[in-house]
């Protein structure tokens, strides 16, 4: 039994996709709050001109 548990915590396999998992996430958080910020001022800035053209 002390064998398993020293080899279960030493295995270290499935840390490296954790690891990912959470760059991933924060990469994706990030491209989404972009994606909004730039849609609504693109919104902004395309209403504008329209009006302007009226």
């Amino acid at each position: 039994m002390p064998v398993l548990a020293s080899r279960l915590c030493s295995d270290d396999r499935g840390q490296d996709i954790a690891e990912y998992a959470v760059m991933l996430a924060v990469i994706l958080v990030i491209v989404v709050g972009t994606i909004q910020l730039i849609g609504s001022n693109a919104n902004t800035v395309f209403s504008n001109v329209a009006s302007s053209l009226q």
